[in-house]
């Protein structure tokens, strides 16, 4: 059983006070595994070098994603559907890596290795697609406008490089926004401030990396070659590898803390062996340590909730718990730990009503792009790449952002009382909402753009004479639906999380993405089959002029009604989590240790 420790042994002279507080509070370490002090380590000295890293790794994915079904359906000559299909089947991936990437860092290496060592691996897959688009013999032969077909070989080649991105950015995703919180102290009212501030720039270096894949090199890809195309990311890529190792030096490193998953087995396997035990009429007698701190390192307590009650029997302490030595966690749980488990099974209602809304917003890249390859591309003599549409998506975002925190917060914070305006799932509901009117608003254009090949005989024209900016409102409404929902999500994955389960937590948000990728393409091979009957062209043709798109806005805009409605009724039944104590810790000088220091929590051992 934990003990408490008697500090009284542990007390720190006048003459060592001052020494203390120039080392953090909250258990971070430097390069070195030492205490990380706080004049040379963390702060802002630190996070150029991570805002760096993110930004170039932002520009080196867009920059090969925006595109990328153009690519599929050019380069690699495949059918609009298939292309359409193989984007959103590569996507998904990359958004289902980060739950590897997550565990990783939480159980074993921490977050500076994980995010260097997939790193390296992001860069191999860059380089390797570089080469499958200039070296002759991986470059595929065909291109636009030649019906040819890339070989096995081609394909195989573009495609591992593509799923080997795809695993080096599962190891960035769910860690490089918490490593730069890392390096800002909780306990220093100054650095928790600076903490809020880093977010925002941490948004925004990743919307100058979108921002300049969607134009610049998007352009650069249309015009010049996919070699160049794909070779800037990669070298975009490199450069983020080098700009975080040059930080090492200045880095806060917080230690893996153990596998989470295993700590929902042992609730699992505990609450499954003791089924037949009864709950005992008195709640507070389920097992709790009596410290300030959860069993869990750097956890705090969580009030027991009603929920799932069938659970709080891994609490349950039985005449054989009493007679162990020590707590075997796989045979008694304390209760914090059970609400850990719960607060993730209440999280995953939320979680899967953003299935649809992620699919809503893969049409930025997918279906978007292909509508607007067959409208007007041209801006006098200048050939817009209708990819770099999606510049109005982070044009959107960098708007409303502002907007949202500087005037629809402070307005909404008068009639509400709420501090933050309005609370995070009526956030999420409002861009829910948003992405119902830009799946009508794109189904709407499409009408139109129909209406006129079809009164012209524009059949066969590769561009019809309407302009490519007609898209710009759906492109528009996106953006303002994803600062709704994407970062409303983003803020209440991390509040409702427990503590020890944030990383894991951001990667199961980042898998909605995923997820509705897959639902994308499953959508798109449904109804290319069920429309294709008769010999019909169906609804994505390798034509679309001869197609019916608008009928696929209409199916996704009908299934996020119904998602909607799904989301209202289950947020009604929503309860936050109620977080009990603080973690407090303190740096302790002791000859006797190796490093020269040692941690002591108040109230238990460490």
């Amino acid at each position: 059983m934990t003990e408490a420790v008697d500090l009284s042994y542990n007390k720190i002279a006048p003459e060592e006070e001052e020494e203390e507080d120039v080392y953090t509070k909250d258990g971070t370490l430097d390069y070195k595994n030492n205490p990380a002090n706080k004049n040379i380590t963390g702060t802002w000295k630190a996070c150029p070098y991570i805002l760096g890293n993110e930004c170039c790794e932002r520009l080196a994915y867009y920059g090969m994603s925006t595109n990328l079904l153009l690519y599929f359906k050019n380069n690699l000559h495949q059918h609009s559907a298939t292309a359409s299909r193989n984007l959103s089947n590569w996507s998904g991936t990359c958004y289902i890596t980060p739950l590897i990437g997550a565990f990783i860092a939480d159980a074993f290496l921490g977050r500076y290795w994980t995010i260097a060592i997939f790193s390296i691996i992001y860069v191999i897959g860059m380089t390797l697609l570089t080469l499958s688009a200039t070296v002759s013999g991986l470059k595929p032969t065909c291109v636009s406008k030649t019906p040819c077909h890339a070989t096995d070989t081609q394909l195989t080649v573009t495609f591992l490089a593509l799923y080997i991105v795809a695993l080096g950015t599962g190891g960035i995703k769910p860690c490089v926004s918490s490593y730069g919180a890392d390096q800002f102290d909780d306990a220093d009212e100054k650095e928790k401030k600076q903490k809020a501030s880093f977010f925002n720039w941490f948004y925004f270096s990743i919307n100058i990396g979108a921002l300049i894949a969607s134009s610049v090199l998007v352009w650069i890809q249309d015009n010049k070659g996919w070699g160049w195309g794909f070779g800037i990311p990669a070298v975009a890529m490199a450069i983020a590898v080098g700009l975080f190792f040059s930080g090492t030096r200045l880095y806060r490193n917080q230690k893996p803390g153990g596998s989470p998953l295993t700590r929902i087995c042992q609730v699992i396997v505990a609450s499954w062996n003791k089924r037949q035990v009864n709950l005992p009429a008195d709640k507070s007698a389920l097992y709790e340590i009596a410290d300030n701190e959860s069993a869990i390192v750097g956890s705090r307590k969580v009030e027991r909730t009603k929920d799932f009650s069938f659970l709080d029997k891994a609490a349950v302490q039985t005449d054989a718990d009493r007679r162990e030595e020590s707590v075997d966690p796989w045979k008694l749980c304390t209760v914090t730990q059970v609400e850990e488990f719960k607060s993730i099974i209440k999280l995953l209602p939320i979680w899967a009503t953003g299935i649809i809304f992620a699919t809503v917003y893969g049409q930025i890249s997918n279906l978007f792009v292909l509508q607007g390859s067959y409208m007007d591309i041209f801006l006098n003599d200048f050939k817009i790449p209708p990819a770099a549409l999606s510049i109005f998506d982070t044009l959107s975002v960098i708007f409303w952002v502002p907007v949202y925190d500087r005037i629809l917060v402070p307005v909404a914070r008068k009639y509400t009382g709420n501090k933050s305006g309005i609370t995070q799932l009526q956030r999420m509901g409002t861009g829910l909402v948003i992405s119902i009117f830009a799946m009508l608003v794109a189904g709407i254009l499409e009408v139109v753009r129909l209406g006129i090949v079809k009164r012209n005989n524009y059949y066969d024209y590769a561009n019809m004479p309407m302009s490519i900016f007609w898209q710009v409102p759906q492109y528009f409404l996106i953006g303002c639906a994803e600062v709704f929902t994407f970062i409303g999500q983003l803020e209440f994955f991390y509040e409702q999380a427990p503590d020890s389960m944030r990383s894991l937590c951001s990667a199961l948000q980042l898998t909605t993405v995923a997820l509705g990728s897959y639902l994308s393409s499953l959508l798109v091979t449904i109804v290319t089959k069920v429309s294709t009957k008769g010999g019909k062209p169906g609804w994505i043709p390798d034509n679309l002029n001869r197609g019916q798109l608008q009928n696929f806005f209409w199916l996704l805009a009908i299934l996020s009604v119904l998602n909607f409605g799904a989301f209202l009724f289950i947020s009604t039944w929503y309860t936050y989590k109620k977080p009990v104590g603080t973690i407090s810790r303190r740096l302790i000088k002791d000859d006797d240790m190796s490093s020269g220091y040692h941690t002591v929590e108040l109230g238990r051992t460490q």
